[in-house]
């Protein structure tokens, strides 16, 4: 077995560089003669460089012939209807801001903001404030007492993994308005044993509730924290200024990096959760004084 492993290394080995060594034979012009059976029994690779050669081509074959991947990339082109919301800070009008909607790429979550800012479900964002100023984005609050079909949140929740799934970067882009559907932060379920009727069962309890879909952000920045959290339906088309102003508002100092703050936190303390909702917030009162979609 090791004189064989040694011949078949011998006859492997590559010849020498005919630029490097010269050759004092005279050379042979006769044509060398070498059957395929010989050929084939004399390099025991051949098949297998054949068919790995083989596979590579069709492999090339079937790439260059694949149709694209979908992008599903928000294009600020291809806005279809207009959205408008006036705000105010501290009662005194700042301006309009224009939002051009994705209807074509995310129709659930297009369709989810043009009925709450037009007020058709009853309830609007007219009134409501804005509670976070972030340096890359603002947010509203938007409406805690909406409730909407199990089957409508769930269109929403695809359109954003198919958005976050998607090769185009960042989608949270400067100018952008997303809502946002998903927690990334939320704690799994707590799981524990209960009876019924004679029987164990496992439960799960859900730590807290899952977004309802009406909280809005608008990026000042690109923002790709965001891209984990909300789905883009929207880009500003006028108004951004407004936005700035907004940006600018004086916040509540974020002190999660404090150390007293984290051992609070680690140990359960409720008061460290109430203070941490108040971090960012700003202390001016913005409001969307008025709401709705622009005709005509």
């Amino acid at each position: 077995m090791h004189c064989s492993a040694r011949l078949l290394y011998h006859h492997l080995k590559p010849p020498p560089n005919p630029l490097l060594t010269p050759n004092p034979s005279p050379p042979n012009n006769n044509p060398i003669l070498i059957s395929r059976r010989k050929l084939v029994a004399s390099s025991p690779l051949l098949p297998l460089s054949i068919a790995i050669s083989g596979r590579s081509r069709a492999e090339t074959i079937d790439t260059e012939n694949a149709p694209p991947p979908p992008t599903n990339c928000p294009d600020p082109a291809n806005t279809t209807r207009e959205a408008f919301l006036d705000v105010s800070i501290d009662g005194e009008p700042v301006g309009r801001i224009v939002i051009g909607l994705y209807d074509a790429a995310v129709p659930s979550g297009a369709a989810r903001f043009a009925e709450l800012v037009s007020g058709a479900a009853g309830l609007s964002y007219r009134k409501k404030e804005f509670v976070k100023i972030m340096p890359s984005y603002v947010q509203h609050g938007g409406l805690i007492s909406y409730e909407s079909r199990k089957e409508r949140n769930l269109a929403l929740v695809q359109e954003f993994e198919r958005q976050r799934g998607s090769s185009c970067g960042t989608k949270n882009v400067a100018g952008s308005l997303s809502i946002i559907v998903r927690d990334p932060t939320k704690p799994p379920p707590k799981v524990k044993v209960v009876a019924r009727k004679g029987k164990l069962e496992i439960d799960e309890e859900e730590t807290r509730m899952d977004p309802n879909g009406t909280e809005f952000v608008i990026a000042t920045k690109d923002s790709p924290e965001l891209d984990e959290s909300a789905l883009v339906v929207g880009i500003v088309v006028g108004g951004m200024d407004v936005v700035d102003r907004i940006a600018q508002v004086k916040t509540v100092q974020d002190n999660s990096s404090s150390p007293y703050f984290r051992v609070a936190k680690l140990i359960g303390d409720k008061r460290a959760v109430v203070a941490e909702r108040g971090f960012n917030r700003p202390y001016s009162k913005v409001v969307v004084t008025n709401c709705g979609l622009i005709t005509g």
